[in-house]
Order: structure tokens, then sequence, then C-alpha cells
């Protein structure tokens, strides 16, 4: 049965979330908002005359119901809110001529933006509208992302790279822009400095994507960037910092943290907060350096080139490299720029490479590449495919079938499973297997099942029992593969039958019989 508490979290859809306004602006549907707030964001579409839905809704939905069953409407709605949907949208006719007073009365009560939809309007009419303004969205924030990336490269080309790169990414991103080390110095900025609790809150965020052991104070609790502030991602988002926190003097940051923070151990890549009203983030660079971010409004595609400038300002501001490892930083740039494999094999090598994932404790292990990504006890590396990787004490490992440049994407999912299955064993390292169901069933338990399965056969019935299957139970035929009359194969597999206590009419036992039967050769 389905939960009937709480809705599970939602996997966000790779799409901007269509504001409610953009809806009720499209005059062709004729939508008409009767109650709750106007500045909701809808994900996706759902249709149901469920009595209860709450237990088949994600969260952020437009919910189109024409009330055939609304027992109570309080009810009805406590629970739709309950379960985190965006919009309620309530069809007149053909059970109501008008919504129902009772129905707009607890919309407000919880907040909840209630949506009347005229008869001429269909449910599907409105989920093709929502669609089409998801795709458009989603064509605008690809075109804000290739122009700042093209921006970015050009600065990065620039007299002065860094600089011209974050003058670039405020204008991109409409706030300040900065580099900065962990204990707080500001080495340089762009856009318009944020405010002193805004300072606080940044400072904070720095703290936990570039730990210092010169401060002794708790590191706020991390929380993962996002290009929008929705109703779903806002609940997972830090509080206001206290105002009584002491405020900045000077170009450094405090060395207090955002106070009511909870404690958090370690670093990590990326943090974001919103504090007043703006968004913070902050981008762990090498160096070590960190690009902090304050802007009053978070668009779609604001994260992607932020992390494209922070792969730039790395390249920009890192030790100098040796050729082998600037070229490979080069090539890393082309691919995140728009490149494809065949552009950057050269620099790269053509491989094939092998994705090894690996999660432990301690000290990460040393696979021999310098392609390695690491985030407190998980590491993700790229390295030749020729290469040995051996156990590593307190870390388990998943490597994947070797790949070329092209089929890298494939190679790390498949990095993932093995690490995966590596867990679930308990074994240290794991290693990709090849596609099919027989892949997924390790073979010391197969054939261990297998023995105990078949234990009750000879071998001649064995045989027959093969036979007889791999012809999909022809007797005839059956009878000419094993050298015998037809009725000895008939009494033969129906002692099997007996024996395994079976019903070989069954198309599962069939099944698993084959399975036994192959595994034992």
């Amino acid at each position: 049965m389905p939960d009937q508490t709480a809705p599970t979290a939602p996997t966000i859809p790779p799409t901007p979330p269509v504001p409610l306004a953009a809806l009720l602006a499209r005059s062709d549907l004729g939508l008409r908002q009767l109650a709750g707030p106007s500045d909701a964001s809808i994900r996706w579409v759902h249709t149901s005359e469920m009595a209860d839905p709450f237990p088949y809704l994600l969260g952020g939905e437009l919910l189109m119901t024409a009330g055939v069953q609304l027992p109570d409407p309080e009810v009805y709605v406590a629970r739709v809110a309950a379960a985190g949907a965006a919009a309620l949208g309530f069809g007149v006719a053909p059970v109501y001529d008008a919504v129902p007073p009772a129905l707009v009365e607890a919309c407000a009560r919880h907040g909840l933006p209630l949506l009347e939809v005229p008869p001429q309007t269909t449910f599907s009419g409105v989920a093709r509208a929502v669609w089409l303004l998801m795709a458009r969205a989603r064509e605008e924030e690809l075109r804000r992302v290739s122009e700042g990336q093209r921006a970015l490269a050009t600065a990065a080309a620039r007299l002065e790279p860094v600089g011209a790169v974050l003058r670039v990414l405020a204008g991109r991103i409409g706030g300040w822009a900065a580099l900065v080390t962990p204990e707080g110095s500001v080495l340089d900025s762009a856009g318009p400095e944020p405010s002193d609790s805004q300072r606080v809150g940044v400072r904070g965020l720095v703290r936990v994507v570039a730990p210092s052991a010169d401060l002794p104070h708790p590191a706020p609790s991390r929380k993962p960037p996002a290009d929008d502030a929705t109703a779903a991602d806002r609940r997972t988002r830090g509080s206001t910092p206290d105002p009584t926190a002491q405020t900045p003097q000077g170009p450094e940051f405090p060395l207090e943290a955002p106070a009511g923070k909870g404690r958090g151990g370690g670093s990590a890549l990326t943090a974001s907060d919103t504090v007043a009203g703006t968004h913070l983030s902050a981008y762990a660079l090498a160096g070590p350096r960190v690009l902090a971010l304050a802007t009053p409004h978070r668009a779609p595609g604001d994260h992607t080139i932020a992390g494209v400038a922070a792969v730039l300002l790395t390249l920009l501001t890192a030790e100098r490299q040796g050729a082998d490892e600037a070229a490979r930083s080069a090539a890393l740039v082309r691919m995140l720029l728009g490149g494809g494999p065949q552009d950057t094999s050269e620099l790269l090598g053509p491989g094939p490479w092998t994705v090894v994932h690996a999660r432990g404790q301690g000290p990460a292990p040393d696979l021999g590449t310098p392609l390695v990504e690491a985030d407190g006890h998980r590491v993700r590396a790229l390295l030749p495919a020729g290469r040995e990787v051996t156990p590593h004490p307190d870390w388990t490992l998943g490597i994947s079938a070797p790949a070329g440049l092209d089929g890298l994407s494939v190679a790390d999912t498949q990095a993932a499973r093995a690490l995966a299955r590596a867990e679930a064993t308990r074994v240290a390292l794991a290693r990709h297997r090849p596609a099919g169901f027989g892949a997924l069933v390790d073979p010391e338990e197969a054939a261990a099942y297998a023995r105990e399965l078949l234990a009750p056969l000879t071998e001649t019935q064995r045989a027959t029992l093969h036979t007889w299957l791999s012809l999909h139970g022809s007797w005839d035929r059956s009878a000419v593969a094993v050298g015998v009359h037809r009725n000895t194969v008939r009494q033969r597999i129906a002692r099997c039958a007996a024996l395994l206590g079976t019903d070989l009419d069954d198309m599962d036992v069939r099944t698993e019989l084959w399975l036994a039967l192959k595994q034992q050769g």
C-alpha cells in the first residue's frame, strides 16, 4: 500500500518550473484564479478523481479534478496541500455548475492556489499548455547557458582573465561574484557589494566548501545549490542567519559562522543559502580558492553558468601544471564549453578508459590518475583501461568496462552499479558484468541453487529434461534428439515433474528449470 502519511521526495524533472502567472496569461485556456497565492510554480500536471489523491502526488504538480468524489472540501484540500501540490484546477461541468464555495474557502485557508477551468477547456489542453511553457523555458535556459559559456570563455582569454571572468559572471547572474580565500580575504570581485548580513552568510558557506584549521567555530550545514527558489526546493534551504551575529569590518568576512546553523564536518564542492531574500552560493576551487556569489534572484541556468566559471577560475588560479596536465585541462574546458569527444581525443587520448567509483573512510585511494573527483567519502576517477585497480583498505570500489570517450557516460553508470553491487555483497571490489539477466545473478549462488533444485533427478533425466525444454516441449523432436521412443520421453518428463513436485506446464517453472540446467552446463 502507498504511504498514507508523507509523500516521497520527488525527483525534480530536468525542465524549469512554469510560473502559475504564465499559465493564467494564456487567454485561450480561460483559467481564472479563485483563491491562494499567485506566485506558485508548476513542475507537472496530474489528473485524478479520487477522493484522496494524496498517496499518488509527488509535489509541485497542478492537480486537475472535476470533483467527481468531493465529500468534504476541507479534508480534500488539506490532504492535497499536505502532499505539496502547487495548485488545484477545478473543472466546471459536468459534475458542478460552479466551483463549490466551500472549496474556495478551504483553498484560501490552506494557501493552495485554486483555478477555475471553464467547460470549453479540456484538462489535456491545460496539460499541453504547461508542457509547451516548460519547453520554451528550457529553450531559454539553454540559450542563456550557451551564451554565458561563450562569454566566459572569451573573458578567460583576455589580458587579466580572473577579473574579466568575474565581471562577465556578475553581469550574467545579475549579482556579486568574488574570488576569496578560505580565511575570508576577497582577492577580486565584481558586481554590487552584498550587505553585512549577506557577507556573514557567504562567510559561512566559504567555510563549508573550504574549511580551515584556523577557524574554530562550527560551520553551517551543507546545502546543495539549485537554479530556482521554488516551493519544492525551499524546504531544503537554511534559515536566515541570526541578525545579532557579528558583522564584517573591512574587506574580510568575520570568523563567526551564521548563528542557528547545524554543525557540518568535512568539505563540500558547493553550498548555498538564502539570506534576506538574496541567494548565496560558494564553489570550491583549487589553490585553495572559493568562488562566492550573492544574487537577488536565481534564474534557471545560473548554477550551470556559475559552474563553468568555477572551472575556468580553477584553471586560471591553479599552480602551473606540466605539459600533459595542462593539455588535459584544456581538453576538459573544451568539453565543458560544447566540444565533442572527437574534438578532445587528441589531448585526452582516444582511450579506452575505465571509470572507477569508490566509497569509504580515511585517505582516498591512490588510483594512479590525476583525473579524480573526491567529495568526502566518495571518489570518482577516470584512468586508462589497462591500468590495474586493486582493493584499498576501508574502501569499496566499482569498476566499469573499458570505454572510448564517446562512451564515458555509460561507463560512469556501469561503475556506479558495480559499486552498489560490491556494497550489497560486501566485497572490496566489483567489476561491471556483461548485460543480460544472467549477469544480475551471482554465479556461485546460482550454481548452488541449481544443484539443490535438480538434486532429485538422475543424469539421464536431466539430459532429457534439458533437451525437451530446449525444443519447446515437442515430444517427437525430443525423442529424435535423445534417441528413444516418444513414449519414453513422456515417461521421463512425467517422472521429472513428480520428483521435482512441480507443474511443467507452468512457464515460470520451465524458465527456472531451464536456467538451472544451463547453469550446470
